[in-house]
């Protein structure tokens, strides 16, 4: 009994606290949000606007633009020419962020729906403490296969190497998931700071090069879809959308094990609307907006509201919640010091520059490179259709 009190009143404290935001005093302010693209429920194909509900409830307009990577987004920030309330970084932008003194940390008695948050996404190395950052969403990559082109169902990260399927394989558009794929592959840990480590990377990356039909981000979409390659790295989400368009691709999380990575809501120093900001975080965990968010973006979410929730169509997707017994090797990515970010950054346009003798490849190679191009140009009259999935890049 009095542990049931003591939680009675934690609840009733947090309660009071956010009730005291004086709500009627933030009518008719702005809230600048900065998030990926396509990454919140916008009320396409029948979906809830998010932002136009937010507005609705509190008479806050919502002005929101959006990035392609955190790259981007960190530079926009660093560079001190614009302010955001809101920005929605990924794990090891936002350590880095935090060790630069970007970020500032949350008033979470303004954000009582933090209670929501599953245990398991708090105390997560990029913010140990949780003080500047709550889960938005989380997801992982892994290995999408067409098994009519694929002899055996894959279950290693090595057939994007195998010879067989030369000119029919997709290699994922940016360093940090590309040199991690390698490293999986040679044992060696995706977070090294060894010259070595990287260097022994890009070999490997040079190795697969001959048999790469192209490097792709948004691509990956008609390529796929359309039957044009066989085999791609992406991420678990945007699998979803392309098996709903292709029912012969199937998805693998790689035996060497995969990317678990966690986007989360944060302030950023410089913010002009603090309390309007607290007031979007516990908005967004509300167990309805935070449902809207989960079926329309397609990767996990963090929210025990929503995962709980019998109405929640995708909560024993197999692919988003793989069950415990899967036994995936996950690894969160840190943050990286600067001098081996520069080093990632020449190895991977050593390896996109690279050529090979064209005499070097197997025939078996030069005809999976043939057969690639006349699928390209034939891929060029495909309409490239509008992707509702947010891409990360590193």
């Amino acid at each position: 009994m009095p542990l049931l009190l003591a939680g009675m009143l934690a609840l009733s404290l947090n309660i009071s606290a956010f009730a005291a935001v004086d709500t009627q005093s933030l009518k008719g302010t702005q809230l600048f949000v900065y998030n990926w693209g396509e990454y919140i429920s916008d009320g396409s194909e029948g979906s809830l606007d998010v932002n136009k509900a937010f507005e609705e409830k509190y008479g806050i307009s919502v002005v929101y633009d959006t990035f392609d990577n955190n790259e981007v987004m960190y530079t926009k920030l660093k560079g001190g020419g614009v302010s955001y309330d809101i920005v929605i970084p990924s794990d090891y932008m936002i350590e880095r962020m935090v060790s630069e003194n970007m970020l500032q940390k949350i008033d979470f008695a303004n954000v009582p729906n933090y209670k929501n948050i599953d245990a398991k996404y708090k105390g997560l190395p990029f913010d140990p403490g949780n003080e500047y950052s709550v889960p938005y969403n989380v997801g992982t990559i892994g290995l999408i296969y067409n098994a009519k082109k694929v002899k055996a169902a894959p279950d290693s990260w090595n057939a994007l190497w195998d010879p067989a399927y030369a000119g029919q394989i997709l290699m994922i558009n940016n360093p940090r998931d590309a040199f991690a794929i390698a490293h999986a592959l040679l044992g060696i840990d995706c977070n090294t700071t060894l010259k070595s480590d990287w260097e022994a990377g890009a070999r490997k990356l040079k190795e697969q090069k001959p048999l790469v039909q192209s490097y792709v981000n948004d691509e990956v979409y008609n390529k796929m879809e359309s039957g044009e390659a066989a085999l791609a790295p992406y991420y678990v989400g945007d699998f979803l959308t392309m098996h709903e368009n292709n029912p012969d691709l199937a998805f693998v999380f790689p035996k060497e094990g995969v990317n678990f990575f966690v986007d989360s809501i944060c302030i950023p120093q410089g913010a002009k609307n603090k309390a309007a900001a607290e007031l979007y975080i516990n908005f967004l965990l509300e167990p309805d907006i935070a449902l809207a968010n989960a079926e329309f973006i397609c990767y996990a979410s963090p929210n025990t509201a929503v995962t709980t929730n019998p109405e929640y169509s995708l909560a024993r997707n197999q692919y988003i919640y793989p069950p415990d017994s899967a036994g995936i090797k996950t690894t969160i990515y840190r943050n990286l010091p600067q001098d081996t970010l520069n080093l990632m950054s020449g190895l991977w346009d050593d390896v996109k520059n690279y050529t090979t003798q064209d005499n070097s490849l197997s025939s078996g190679a030069k005809t999976g490179i043939a057969l690639a191009a006349v699928a390209l140009a034939a891929g060029g009259y495909l309409t490239f259709r509008a992707v509702r999935k947010k891409k990360r890049e590193a």
